[in-house]
């Protein structure tokens, strides 16, 4: 078992008890670290560090400069000491990792001149590991998606999209475009480049996609990989494949569609590890099935005898994610969702069980040395931004190894609390308080309440910056709760199932009882709430507001409050059907299928809602389109409500550009405080 962060970790910020709060040029100054990957001795460790740049900047930023977000590639000693950055490309690099001998760090960059069509593609660089300058490798006309080494160094496995013709290309670039809804894709496919010399081979082809990047059999010679029959995001139906890299024959492992991660070869190569999803729900005539809601079950194929063996067990309830080999193959290790954090498992072949390898961590990015003696991980904490640790095995203790974020000693952020409530039918329920810095028993402070997305969603307990400015807004004095109703992951198979037909029902309920127990025990004002949510989240405001008026102001982003139009125009109807089911449009115009969407829908109660309800929606947004946030906008404008809609060009289901996420944090705040406060507020920005 993995101990708990050491303390000292978290000092700094511990010891500016009197420095100022967060603010929103905070969040955009934060850098992201991710990507850790330790180097075959245990010596070294690369990873990414994601920031927003603007190299054309004179000093004054709002004259037109842009800003990008961009990664580089870093190393620092496993023993902690100095960081080094290794990449400094105008367009960022990705993806970095180690040769099997640790002599060469290959990354995935864009370099090059152009814009538009004509920009570079990702390809493949290698640096040497002890300095040098790298060199391009790969050469692919579209790029390279993902890749990952042979297990001799001589050779790279690359996915790469299918290249359109050239006339296809001529009449895209003359804007010659029209697009079949749903009509046929560009697929990807597998190459294999030369690291001495360059050269690529491609090794499938065929009406299929290949998902995430391959893994090498022990011996070199064959890829096991994960595909499926279209790129439609709502096509789930993925199986296993294993390919002969030099006779390029096929040989299909699985059938029924249920593959849910890329198979991994036993270190003798005699089995393969997956995860799957068994399908619960008829297709539709499409041949495509509804999403089904279940955890991912840990399998293995024995090549030899063709059999598959199921490794799920009653007593481990959380969804595995992407398997990894223990050297020896007596395990396998993976991450999971883990109640409001990440955890790392082990399963044991010979005693068939399942080991939580780690106790109220969020860990990501699990990497080990050769023979798994050494660790590197990346772990973030509520009290510190996420940062590149090193451990000795499963029993040492974790240690930082860098400090991405320095200025953060010097400031105030709010305490974390993990608290538990009882729901409406006596169920236990989580979720994350974070308090006002400088918070006093005691005072009852303003609350706003952030629902997240999914449904199969959650939220950790992490810092509350980046994504989720939740530190503004404790250094602003108010407190944020984040709540995991039924529907979240993390706690089992039957609470991420528990909100099936039920959306704005159990998880509304379970939601509610969170913020009655907060007024109860003295925290939060019941006078001056909010609420606010994302997606799903989105989806909650709408039905919060329709269904009581005890906040004072809300914030629906890139929400979902008309359901029956929802199912029809969103890139994923088939998850809206796995809750719903399938619209029914058989001439009847109102039946009990009809009905339950339009009951579920918060726009269907517009002539109730009195809380000021600000909308927020990316223009682009195929996930939830357009047309949800403009049918809840009419319907509340023309009947004298109080609202405001506003879109953002180029924008999809998240924020990306720089702008339009300190646009949405200013106004967001500024929207909130004024009607939950009573009067106008200006924030810094």
């Amino acid at each position: 078992m993995w101990p708990t962060v050491a303390a000292t970790f978290l000092a700094p910020a511990l010891l500016t008890a009197q420095a100022r709060g967060m603010d929103d040029s905070d969040v955009m100054r934060l850098k992201a670290v991710g990507g850790a990957a330790i180097s075959p001795d245990g010596a070294r460790v690369l990873y990414t560090v994601t920031g927003w740049e603007h190299p054309a900047a004179k000093g004054d930023t709002a004259l037109g400069d842009r800003h990008d977000r961009r990664s580089h590639v870093f190393m620092v000693p496993a023993a902690g000491g100095a960081t080094r950055q290794l990449t400094y490309g105008e367009r960022g690099e990705s993806q970095p990792t180690w040769s099997p001998d640790g002599k060469t760090v290959a990354f995935v960059a864009s370099r090059g001149a152009g814009t538009g069509d004509d920009a570079p593609r990702a390809q493949i660089w290698l640096l040497p590991a002890d300095g040098g300058e790298a060199r391009q490798l790969s050469s692919l006309r579209d790029g390279v998606s993902g890749y990952v080494w042979s297990p001799d160094g001589s050779k790279i496995a690359v996915t790469s999209q299918d290249s359109i013709s050239r006339e296809d290309d001529a009449k895209r670039r003359r804007r010659d475009d029209a697009q079949v809804y749903e009509g046929p894709s560009r697929l990807s496919h597998i190459w294999v480049v030369d690291v001495a010399t360059g050269a690529a081979t491609r090794i499938t082809t065929g009406n299929f996609t290949v998902n995430g990047v391959p893994s090498w059999s022990p011996d070199g010679a064959r890829l096991a990989f994960q595909a499926g029959p279209t790129t439609l995001i709502r096509d789930e139906r993925h199986d296993a494949y294993v390919v002969d890299v030099a006779t390029k024959q096929l040989d299909r492992i699985t059938s029924n569609g249920e593959v849910e991660t890329t198979p991994q070869f036993s270190p003798d190569g005699k089995l393969l590890a997956f995860t799957v999803v068994p399908h619960e729900f008829a297709a539709h005539k499409d041949g495509i099935p509804p999403r089904t809601l279940r955890n991912g079950r840990v399998t293995t194929f024995d090549l030899a005898t063709r059999t598959s063996t199921n490794h799920a067990r009653p007593d481990f309830d959380v969804s595995a994610g992407a398997l990894r080999w223990s050297p020896d193959g007596k395990e396998l290790w993976f991450t999971a969702s883990d109640r409001v954090y990440q955890s790392v498992y082990s399963y044991d072949f010979a005693s068939k069980q399942y080991t939580k390898r780690t106790k109220d961590q969020l860990v990501a990015g699990l990497s080990h040395n050769r023979d798994a003696s050494r660790f590197a991980f990346v772990l973030n904490t509520a009290a510190w931004p996420s940062e590149v640790y090193v451990q000795d095995g499963f029993s040492g203790t974790p240690k930082r190894i860098t400090n991405t974020n320095p200025w953060i000693a010097e400031r105030s952020i709010g305490a974390s609390r993990v608290m538990t409530w009882k729901s409406k039918d006596g169920r236990e329920v989580e979720g994350v308080l974070l308090l006002p810095v400088g918070y006093q028993e005691g005072n009852k402070v303003p609350l706003v309440v952030s629902a997240h997305g999914g449904p199969t969603g959650v939220h950790t307990n992490g810092f509350k910056l980046g994504n989720d400015p939740g530190q503004t807004w404790a250094a602003r004095g108010w407190a944020v709760l984040y709540p995991n109703p039924r529907g979240s992951t993390g706690y089992g198979e039957w609470w991420m199932r528990a909100n099936t037909g039920d959306w704005g029902g159990g998880d509304y309920r379970d939601i509610m009882t969170g913020v009655d127990d907060l007024i109860k025990r003295g925290i939060a004002d019941s006078t001056r709430m909010a609420f606010e949510g994302w997606s799903y989240g989105g989806y909650m405001t709408s039905w919060v507001v329709s269904q009581t008026g005890r906040f004072k102001a809300a914030m629906m982003g890139a929400g979902l409050p008309s359901l029956l139009s929802m199912a029809g125009t969103t890139d994923i109807p088939g998850y809206i059907n796995t809750f719903f089911g399938q619209p029914q449009y058989d001439g009847s115009i109102v039946n009990p299928s009809i009905r339950k969407f339009l009951e579920r829908s918060g726009i269907s109660y517009s002539d109730r809602i009195t809380t000021p309800l600000l909308i927020l929606h990316g223009s682009n947004d195929e996930r939830v389109p357009i047309g949800q946030p403009m049918e809840f906008y009419r319907a509340l404008k023309d009947r004298g409500k109080t609202t405001e809609l506003v879109f953002y060009p180029r924008e999809g289901h998240g924020f990306t550009e720089y702008y339009h996420q300190l646009d949405r944090m200013k106004r967001e705040y500024e929207w909130m405080a004024k009607y939950t406060l009573g009067t106008p507020q200006k924030t810094a920005m």
